[in-house]
């Protein structure tokens, strides 16, 4: 059985496909007789309005485009909350992608979201994607960049100050009297990851008694985390850092997890120090609770759609860019 049309509903109610469009649209129009009679066409043939299509037409959907990096980190999941709450508001959803550290995914959620004349596109970017939020920019489609920060950019950007962040992160680790330190963390093509390293190193540069291992990982993730910690494990006691920054709490909880294990031989923060960033709700939870660098995750997506909003009502208007500070958030994994 094929769907049903306004032109249907209007042969059943014996009314113009005008009335059946103001009924839908804006019923204070429309005597009250004449509403009933398209209600009661509307039921029998189980017509369903296309939103999707009446947006379109009308030149903008009610939906904004989301993207981060790894929908899996509860970073970006608190980030995406605070976005859907904003969003809410003004009547508008949020529609979530995960480009999973893919350039090529990235590029196929920004396509998406061009056919589909989204309201906006609010990205956590792993690629240089300027050239393509320019086109989405030329289409009347508005982009902020999150967990990002873009001072000089074309682009509206929230973020924190990542090289606040590393720099707060090694600082306390050197204030526990912590002298051989390692950086966990990567790929380093992403920003945010090389940023916490830049301003690890700052710390470290003002203190020639402290030295920087930089263990590059493949992924911000557990597992990597975790392989990272049973190699340090496998090392000779005094070949084995004394602490360690993590790029995120995910690989923080990787590590943890690899010297914890049976055998491994490796106290937290006995022998290695252990510091995060992000300060997910599972570093509190952890058999060890995580120290670690807070971001507002959910006020930065709140903050990031609400920039949007005033970059679709002026779309003139010069970018605009936040930028929070990091909050070292000190627990049992730093605190013996």
């Amino acid at each position: 059985m094929s769907a049903s049309s306004v032109r249907d509903v209007a042969l059943r109610a014996g009314v113009s496909v005008g009335t059946v469009s103001n009924v839908l649209n804006h019923p204070e129009k429309v005597s009250p007789a004449a509403v009933e009679r398209v209600q009661r066409a509307i039921d029998e043939l189980g017509f369903i309005r296309n939103d999707a299509a009446r947006q379109l037409r009308n030149g903008r959907s009610r939906t904004i485009g989301m993207v981060v990096l790894d929908v899996r980190n509860p970073f970006f999941t608190d980030l995406a909350r605070g976005a859907e709450d904003e969003a809410a508001g003004s009547g508008l959803t949020v529609t979530l992608g995960n480009s999973d550290e893919n350039p090529q995914r990235e590029a196929t959620y920004l396509d998406l979201f061009e056919q589909q004349r989204v309201y906006g596109v609010v990205i956590s970017a792993y690629a240089d994607i300027t050239e393509r939020l320019t086109r989405l920019k030329q289409r009347g489609i508005p982009a902020v960049l999150v967990d990002r920060s873009s001072p000089d950019g074309p682009f509206s950007s929230v973020a924190v100050d990542d090289l606040a962040g590393g720099r707060l992160a090694v600082e306390h680790l050197m204030s526990l009297g912590r002298r051989r330190l390692a950086f966990v963390g990567g790929p380093m093509g992403i920003r945010q990851v090389a940023d916490r390293l830049e301003g690890a190193r700052a710390a470290v540069a003002s203190h020639p008694d402290v030295s920087l291992e930089v263990i590059e990982i493949d992924a911000l993730s557990v597992l990597a985390g975790r392989a990272a910690g049973a190699d340090i494990v496998g090392r000779s006691p005094d070949e084995r850092p004394d602490a360690i920054f993590a790029a995120n709490d995910l690989v923080s909880m990787g590590l943890l997890q690899a010297f914890a294990m049976q055998g491994a031989g490796v106290s937290v923060p006995g022998q290695i120090a252990l510091i995060g960033y992000d300060d997910i709700d599972f570093a509190s939870a952890a058999v060890v609770p995580l120290s670690s660098i807070r971001q507002p995750s959910a006020l930065i997506g709140k903050t990031a759609v609400e920039i949007l909003l005033a970059e679709v009502e002026n779309p003139d208007a010069p970018p605009h860019h936040v930028v929070f500070q990091p909050e070292l958030v000190i627990r049992a994994s730093t605190r013996g």
